[in-house]
Order: structure tokens, then sequence, then C-alpha cells
């Protein structure tokens, strides 16, 4: 089973609100998710992003995928460098 660290839409029409969300990559883009880690509000300006990054970098080291769009998220947070560094610190 893979997964993936993915936005999950949701608000009303013309909107949205996303979720950060932790799912099997089968699982519809509103389905089932495993975990909610985060938020992200593309209407507020500037954007905001609310990660919480102890739950985001755990499931990073056990093997969830980031998307593109997470992943650049995740690198303007400073959270890819953070988990590249625990890779390489735990071997």
């Amino acid at each position: 089973m893979a997964v993936k660290i993915r936005l999950r839409r949701m608000g009303a029409a013309k909107s949205p609100f996303y979720r950060i969300v932790v799912a099997d990559e089968r699982a519809s883009r509103d389905g089932r998710f495993i975990e909610s880690i985060g938020t992200y509000d593309s209407l507020a300006k500037p954007a905001v992003v609310k990660i919480d990054e102890e739950k985001a970098l755990a499931w990073m080291a056990k093997g969830a995928q980031p998307t593109d769009t997470v992943r650049s998220m995740f690198s303007k947070q400073g959270l890819m460098a953070k988990a590249a560094e625990a890779k390489t610190a735990k071997k």
C-alpha cells in the first residue's frame, strides 16, 4: 500500500479550503484518509498554511510521499530539509 500526503478539498462552491491529509493513493481525492496533518487556505491573502510538523515528519519517515503541491508547501516551511536531515542522521 503506497501512502501519499496530499490535499483534500473542503468548503463551499467557489470558496475552496484544503486539508493536508495522509491517504492511500488508491482512495479518491475527497475520500477516505488515514490522518489529517494540516490545513491550507488559498483564498486568504497571503495564503495560510498550517502543518503539524511532527506528524508530517513521522509520516515521511515511514515512507509517505508528498504530492508535488504538498512538497512545495513543505519546502517553503522547511520540512523537506528537516526530513532530509533526519534521513541522513538515521544512517
